[in-house]
């Protein structure tokens, strides 16, 4: 898989975005049994100024988010709760653009009492779910994409983190 992360904002150095990026791509398509070598990911590691104008521009909301992300492709399935299309390792090489904000990621973490990493690939492995057509605006869909993100990031050792 390559993953092409542009750093905009200098904390994320600390915590190795580029890897982590990597590790939680490479994750999701162990799960999903997709061949990653063909695909690719942007990933834009960047502040809440930056995410918060992108949040603005695309979805028309004037805040900060912790991660955003833009398909190359429609990918959702008709049916809730039904695996979306799995992409075309000829047609569908470009997966699509995540943006990770750095400050949200970091106050969330720490109002829950979690690690930074951890939430940091918590939220790339979310990302990476929606490239690829996972999404949680039906109850049934987001059962799926939860459960996913659950069991892929306890095999990279991270806690639930929908838990109570």
């Amino acid at each position: 898989m390559s993953v092409d992360v542009v750093v905009e904002d200098a904390r994320w150095a600390a915590v190795d975005i580029d890897a982590l990026a990597q590790q939680a791509s490479d994750a999701v398509f162990d799960r999903l049994g997709l061949e990653p070598s063909v695909f690719e990911i942007a990933v834009l590691a960047c502040d809440d100024d930056r995410i918060a104008a992108l949040n603005a521009d695309f979805r028309g909301k004037t805040v900060p988010t912790n991660v955003l992300s833009w398909p190359s492709d429609e990918r959702a399935p008709a049916v809730a709760g039904e695996m979306p299309l799995a992409p075309d390792p000829v047609m569908d090489a470009e997966l699509g653009d995540i943006a990770i904000a750095y400050d949200t990621c970091l106050r969330e973490a720490e109002a829950a009492g979690l690690q930074f990493i951890h939430h940091c690939l918590h939220l790339l492995v979310h990302g990476t779910l929606h490239l690829l057509g996972f999404d949680h605006e039906r109850d049934l869909d987001a059962t799926l994409m939860e459960g996913l993100e659950v069991e892929i990031l306890g095999k990279m050792g991270v806690d639930n983190p929908y838990r109570d």
